[in-house]
């Protein structure tokens, strides 16, 4: 695949889940560095590229853009192990994004940004406190499936790993300790053992 572009902010979860699948995949890339807090995001050069305004966003050599974390590493998987070609085991990946999506990154990443972006100013904490409950429900049924499975759609990784994994194993970034999910700490082990594995950051 041709070299991209990814425009991201090095401390986000949505976009080192880029970062690591590009990683594991050993695909080139050109990063470049947004600041969505100066309102990089928000400027008309980056809104024509993605009018929703933000953060991952994957630019192609042919000025095609892609936006939302998940589409792009499903986009980039196309045809590896990672990304199931069965019709069914590719539902599995995805209900499992859904889920991230939907139950999970609105609790855990949001209570993180709260925290280690604003500094869990006093304005925000009721917020940052009624993210708990729903982090922690979701976390529940990861570890009851990760009781189960050893990858969170079978037993093979995929996507959905990635998804998921980005903002759990900074989960306690927004307040949620994992010590009572052990099925989760042995998963989060499994990929930092990975080849190519990646930290946040990197």
């Amino acid at each position: 695949m041709a070299v991209f572009k990814l425009y991201g902010d090095a401390q986000s979860g949505n976009c080192y889940k880029v970062q690591l699948l590009c990683s594991l995949l050993h695909l080139d890339y050109q990063w470049q560095a947004v600041n969505i807090l100066a309102g990089d995001t928000r400027v008309a050069s980056f809104l024509e590229k993605n009018p929703n305004g933000k953060i991952p966003l994957l630019e192609l050599s042919d000025g095609r853009t892609l936006s939302e974390s998940n589409a792009i590493i499903n986009y980039l998987a196309y045809g590896s192990a990672l990304l199931p070609a069965e019709p069914f085991a590719l539902a599995k990946v995805q209900q499992w994004q859904f889920f991230e999506q939907y139950s999970h990154e609105p609790y855990i990443a949001v209570a993180r940004f709260i925290a280690k972006y604003l500094g869990l100013p006093a304005e925000r904490r009721s917020e940052y406190d009624a993210k708990q409950k729903g982090g922690h429900k979701a976390l529940a049924v990861m570890q009851q499936q990760l009781q189960c499975t050893p990858f969170i759609a079978g037993d093979n990784l995929t996507t959905a790993d990635i998804s998921l994994f980005a903002y759990t194993h900074v989960a306690d970034e927004g307040g949620f300790s994992l010590e009572h999910y052990p099925a989760i700490d042995a998963w989060l082990d499994r990929i930092k053992a990975l080849p190519d594995f990646i930290p946040l950051g990197s």
